[in-house]
């Protein structure tokens, strides 16, 4: 493989590549800091305006994979600073939002962070011998995916502590399936094509519930305090462990970086900590888009919405320039997501948090109406509907992912 090498050590591309990363970096900070916009959507919208930019596929694909990225950085900001995830960061959400009612907003920022950027720098080099033994599996676990995904579902309802919140967890699961089931496969009428009923789904499910809630609370206090509350050994292995969470996520089907983040946390000492969690999801989130190129490379199925974006572009996999423009991303991701956080929290701070909530769940509407027309409205009534189950039962949320989960797992 000498010629990938030769071409990335020319000055010429090599100063291409970095343009085109810092630019998908920049579209990556941007789609990442607005509330209720899933990395899939943003995926397909990339997709649809690929045509029409002038550019090397290659490069392009570079842009595309660095924006995934930097997106995955960049969405735990709206996720703590006002309870608005996307599916990935559905674990980390509340956590995240707790530690910045109790004034660790900052904190809580920099564990996320560092969480992506140590998942970034650890991937790359354990990416080959996992995708080696990954791919060895991937033909046993193809062939019983849906007996490897009960088991998860029965191990997220068992992880809950009490029989209260096991039942709020079968109730949440059974539900988000009926919904998935019926709502994933429809054909929509919308403004934009771009990931069909995910939008309202993910928005309805994961964020709506808490802004509802919210628009009675009182706001977030200032905030004080960038030092981190815990130990450099702790938040190395619990990005470790995330990392390697992220390698499933990226191979395996309907396994969400939120679902992967319990399993880390469930080995990890002291893992269900708050910071426990903001760490370890944030690395499953960033680890998966690695993995999931590898992926793409050794089993030809793009395993994410940036992944089949990128797969859309035919864009050459050369693998040396890819991972460059994902380490950069990694790098640019890391220093967005501290400067634009924190001015994000003070932003916030400032805002009387009832009218924020308000327009926020506007906005969401407004997204579901663009992403599927008027059948995204209905769907996202009834999706947060759902959505308020988990929390009134004072269960994990993440049973809602039993929207992706049930229809793969019965075969739908």
């Amino acid at each position: 493989m000498p010629a990938p090498v030769e071409l990335g050590l020319e000055p010429t591309v090599a100063f291409q590549v970095l343009a085109w990363t810092l630019a998908g970096s920049l579209l990556g900070c941007c789609s990442g800091l607005v509330p209720g916009v899933h990395a899939n959507n943003f995926a397909f919208l990339l997709a649809g305006v690929v045509p029409i930019v002038p550019g090397p596929p290659l490069f392009v694909g570079c842009s595309m994979l660095a924006a995934g990225v930097v997106h995955t950085f960049c969405n735990a900001v709206p996720a703590m600073a006002l309870g608005v995830p996307d599916a990935e960061m559905a674990v980390t959400a509340l956590p995240g939002h707790r530690m910045v009612l109790e004034g660790r907003g900052y904190e809580a920022i920099r564990l996320s962070a560092l969480g992506s950027i140590l998942a970034v720098l650890a991937a790359v080099p354990l990416a080959v011998p996992i995708t080696w033994a990954v791919t060895a599996a991937y033909p046993t676990i193809r062939a019983h995916l849906p007996l490897v995904l009960a088991m998860v579902a029965v191990a997220l309802i068992a992880s809950e502590r009490t029989w209260r919140g096991r039942l709020g967890g079968v109730l949440s699961f059974a539900l988000a399936t009926g919904l998935g089931a019926l709502t994933l496969d429809l054909s929509t009428d919308a403004p934009l094509e771009a990931g069909g009923t995910l939008a309202p789904l993910f928005a309805g499910l994961f964020g709506a519930p808490v802004l509802i809630d919210a628009i009675r609370g009182s706001g977030i206090p200032r905030q004080s305090g960038t030092g981190i509350e815990t130990s450099r050994r702790f938040v190395g292995t619990t990005a470790i462990a995330g990392t390697l969470a992220g390698a499933i996520v990226g191979y395996i089907p309907g396994i969400s970086a939120a679902i992967a983040a319990v399993a880390v946390l469930a080995v990890v000492p002291n893992g269900a900590s708050d910071r426990g969690y903001i760490v370890a999801t944030s690395g499953v989130d960033t680890a998966n888009t690695v993995f999931a190129l590898f992926a793409l490379v050794a089993i030809g199925h793009p395993r994410t919405g940036v992944l089949v974006a990128f797969d859309g572009t035919a864009a050459p996999l050369e693998l040396p320039i890819l991972l460059g423009a994902v380490v950069l991303a990694g790098v640019v991701g890391f220093v967005f997501v501290i400067v634009v956080g924190d001015a994000y929290l003070e932003l916030v701070g400032r805002v009387t948090y009832w009218k924020l909530s308000a327009a926020i769940l506007a906005v969401l509407l407004g997204l579901s109406y663009l992403f599927t027309g008027g059948l995204g409205i209905g769907i996202f009534v009834v999706a947060t509907a759902i959505g308020t189950v988990p929390v009134r039962l004072r269960c994990r949320r993440v049973h809602l992912m039993g929207v992706l989960i049930g229809p793969l797992m019965l075969g739908l």
